[in-house]
């Protein structure tokens, strides 16, 4: 029997945007639109309201949706340099006084503990940040005595991490300029860096030129554990584990790098025990497609500067006989040099811009960007026609 192939193929491109009838594509690719947005909105004096202050610290409640994740990504890339507490919550702690900043981010104007938060943080003084739609119940609660970042660009749930992302980096640049404003990328610069993925991701690019589609076609037929050789990449691995739990139905561990290091030598013994009846003699690839055994494939997320010493960190993973394998997922220098990549008039009396990989945080969002368009691509891979992009839809206008 002849091994079975995917319906799709990814350099198909007609296939592709036909069976792209729920703008999965579009939305995971709209990264740069959303920070882009946010940027015209702090631009409009949006959080002019906080300039000159210095609270005591950062209050951050998360609703449903991506907010936690971008929460709990700022912490760990911040939360050791701010000169003020960055405190995660999902409810308005009782300390919450005159002297801190609350943002309040979630993606459903009707929930009661966004609603509750916004109610409480402004009755106690605090100066209220909101980044959530602007309608409904949470619109009556903050009765314009917050400042309002709503979201501008519509994309799919679990799309909105970059959104979310862009406002708590806005927030916190405003709050703590001396620390925070070095190690953050300008909004505009950074939707150019997105954008510029974004193009190199698209259907029309084929896999060997494609990195999104690279990563699809590597994550096909393998059991995947997503990692991160830092506190803020592991956040990112886990993010890229839920978008494709949610947009594929895929299910990913994620872990810390040294946890995944820990658990080699267990993933290489599960991932060896043949199914019953396999005989390696007769067992043709290419007639009989994979053999059944559960490879596992490990994708490190990386924004190390070294990149040879972040790929030594994945050699362990490499003696195996091919069970256990990995994959360093990092961004090329080339790429976050957005002169290089934007089209741009320029001065021909300016030296050129040599080529450079960007802080921490905007290699981060590069990869987010890049990790929600392979995910799209292996949902499309999934589909028939007949059903393609059923369960992944617009949530008919409600941010």
């Amino acid at each position: 029997m002849i091994a079975g192939t995917p319906v799709l193929d990814l350099d198909d491109v007609a296939s592709l945007e036909a069976a792209d009838s729920g703008g999965t594509l579009r939305s995971a690719a709209s990264g740069g639109a959303q920070v882009r947005a946010v940027a015209a909105d702090v631009a409009e004096d949006a959080l002019a309201r906080l300039r000159d202050l210095r609270p005591r610290s950062l209050v951050m409640v998360s609703g449903s949706g991506r907010a936690a994740r971008a929460a709990a990504l700022l912490v760990a890339a911040f939360g050791e340099r701010a000169a003020l507490p960055i405190v995660p919550v999902t409810s308005i702690p009782q300390w919450v006084g005159p002297l801190d900043v609350v943002l309040i981010a979630g993606d459903d104007a009707g929930d009661p503990r966004l609603i509750g938060s916004v109610d409480r943080a402004l009755r106690r003084g605090a100066e209220v940040v909101i980044a959530a739609p602007d309608e409904g119940p949470l619109r009556a609660a903050a009765a314009g005595r917050a400042a309002l970042l709503p979201p501008r660009v519509r994309v799919l749930d679990h799309n909105r991490l970059l959104r979310f992302l862009a406002v708590g980096m806005a927030v916190l640049k405003t709050v703590d300029p001396t620390h925070i404003d070095p190690l953050v990328p300008d909004l505009d610069v950074l939707a150019d860096v997105l954008d510029s993925e974004a193009l190199r991701d698209g259907p029309n690019n084929e896999v060997f030129h494609n990195p999104a589609k690279t990563l699809a076609a590597r994550m096909r037929e393998r059991r995947l554990l997503l990692s991160g050789d830092s506190p803020a990449a592991t956040q990112v691995a886990r993010h890229a584990a839920e978008v494709l739990l949610q947009a594929t139905g895929r299910i990913a561990a994620s872990t810390g790098l040294a946890e995944a290091v820990t658990a080699n030598n267990r993933m290489i013994e599960s991932a060896g025990v043949a199914a019953p009846g396999f005989d390696p003699l007769f067992h043709d690839e290419q007639l009989d497609g994979p053999a059944p055994v559960d490879r596992v494939r490990v994708f490190v997320v990386s924004a190390d500067a070294d990149e040879m010493a972040a790929r030594r960190r994945l050699a362990v993973f490499g003696a195996n006989a091919g069970l256990v394998d990995a994959d360093l997922v990092n961004v090329d220098a080339e790429l976050m040099s957005t002169e290089a990549s934007v089209p741009r008039a320029t001065d021909p009396e300016q030296p050129a811009p040599g080529a450079r990989r960007g802080g921490e945080l905007e290699q981060l969002a590069v990869l987010i960007l890049r990790l929600e368009m392979a995910a799209a691509y292996l949902r499309l891979l999934g589909c028939r026609p007949a059903d393609a992009d059923r369960p992944a839809h617009y949530d008919g206008g409600h941010f």
